[in-house]
C-alpha cells in the first residue's frame, strides 16, 4: 500500500484517469466540506510512492470529481457553492477553470461525464433535489428532472444503456431515468434511510447497486425492481461510496463511515472477502483502476489517499 497525504484537505472522492495508469486525481475540502475552499489534486503512482505532480484551488469545496471520457487531460468538479468546473492539466499553472457553470442552486454532491451512449454529456445531482445535464462544449443546460422529494447524492451514467442514468437521495429511492424524458422510467425505496451511492454493474447492464445510510449494499435488476436481488451487511455505518470492478463481473468495493473500505462478491458470499482499516476517519472516495486489475484507490476525512491491491484479488 503506498499513501499520499492531502495536507489540511479532506477527501470526498478519488478516479483514477481512464487513460494512464498511473495518474490520479482527488477532490477535497477544507474543515470536512462544512465551510472553507476546495482542493483538486492530480497523483501519480510509482512503484513505491504515491506523490503529487499539481493542484489547483477552488474558493469553495469540491465533493466530486470525473474525468472527461474524451480528452486525457481533462476532468470536471462540483462544489459546494452550486458550480461544475472544468479544469485541463496542461495549463494548471493559471489557477483557473477552462469553464465554470453556476449550475444549481445548492450544494452538487456529484458529477458524472458519460460515454458516446450517452452523448457525452456531464450529469450533475444536487442537494436542490434536481439532477441536471449539460453540454460540456457551450455549456448549456439540456435538461433538468425532479422526482426525488430530498437532497440527491449521487446520479450515474448507465456504462451499456444510451442516455439511461440513475440516481439516488435522502428520500431513500433508488431512480431510474432516460435523459429524453422528465418523467421517471422506475422508481424504488431502495433503503429505509438515506440512498447514498449507486453503481452499474459493467458486465450486466441490468444489474446496478445502491448503498445506504442503513449500512447496507442492495443489488436490483432492472427488469424485476419489486425486490433486491443481493443484499449485503455493508458497513457499520453508512456506505458512502460503492463501484462495481471493471475487471470481476460480480466484485464490488465499497468504503463508509465506519472508516473501512471492503471488497465484496456477491455471487460468492455475503460477508466481505477483505477488510482495509486504514482510515482513522470517514471514507468518503474509492475507485478502481481500469488499467490494472485489482487495484483501489480510496480517500477520507483523515486526508489521507491510498492505493492497494486487495490480497483476495491478486491471483484472480
Amino acid at each position: 500500500m503506498v499513501s499520499f497525504t492531502t495536507a489540511n484537505r479532506h477527501g470526498y472522492s478519488v478516479r483514477y484517469s481512464p487513460f494512464d495508469p498511473d495518474i490520479l486525481v482527488v477532490a477535497s475540502s477544507q474543515y470536512y466540506g462544512l465551510c472553507g475552499a476546495g482542493t483538486l489534486h492530480l497523483l501519480e503512482l510509482a512503484e513505491d510512492d504515491l506523490h503529487e505532480i499539481g493542484q489547483v484551488q477552488w474558493n469553495d469545496g469540491l465533493f466530486d470529481v470525473v474525468w472527461s471520457p474524451n480528452t486525457e487531460d481533462v476532468v470536471a468538479t462540483s462544489s459546494g457553492d452550486g458550480s461544475l468546473q472544468l479544469w485541463n492539466f496542461r495549463s494548471l499553472e493559471t489557477g483557473s477553470p477552462t469553464a465554470y457553470i453556476p449550475a444549481h442552486s445548492a450544494e452538487i454532491y456529484s458529477v458524472d461525464w458519460g460515454n458516446s451512449l450517452s452523448g457525452s454529456k456531464l450529469l450533475t445531482g444536487s442537494w436542490d433535489r434536481t439532477i441536471k445535464t449539460w453540454d460540456p462544449t457551450y455549456l448549456k443546460l439540456i435538461s433538468s428532472f425532479s422526482a426525488h422529494s430530498d437532497v440527491v447524492f449521487t446520479a450515474n451514467y448507465s456504462n451499456s444503456i444510451s442516455n439511461v442514468f440513475s440516481s439516488v437521495g435522502a428520500d431513500g429511492s433508488l431512480i431510474i431515468w432516460d435523459a429524453s424524458s422528465s418523467k421517471p422510467l422506475q422508481k424504488v425505496a431502495a433503503h429505509d434511510g438515506e440512498a447514498l451511492t449507486c453503481t452499474w454493474n459493467q458486465f450486466n447492464s441490468n444489474v446496478l447497486a445502491t448503498g445506504g445510510s442503513d449500512g447496507l449494499i442492495r443489488g436490483w435488476d432492472l427488469r424485476n425492481l419489486t425486490r433486491n436481488v443481493f443484499e449485503l451487511y455493508g458497513c457499520e455505518f453508512a456506505v458512502r461510496r460503492i463501484r462495481f470492478s471493471p475487471h470481476f463481473e460480480s466484485v464490488l468495493v465499497s468504503a463508509g463511515y465506519d472508516f473501512c473500505t471492503r471488497i465484496w462478491d456477491y455471487q460468492v458470499q455475503f460477508e466481505p472477502l477483505e477488510s482495509f482499516t486504514q482510515h482513522s476517519e470517514f471514507v468518503y472516495g474509492v475507485d478502481w483502476n481500469p488499467s490494472k486489475s485489482g487495484q483501489v484507490a480510496d480517500c477520507g476525512w483523515d486526508s489521507l489517499v491510498n492505493v492497494f491491491t486487495p490480497k483476495c484479488l491478486e491471483n484472480v
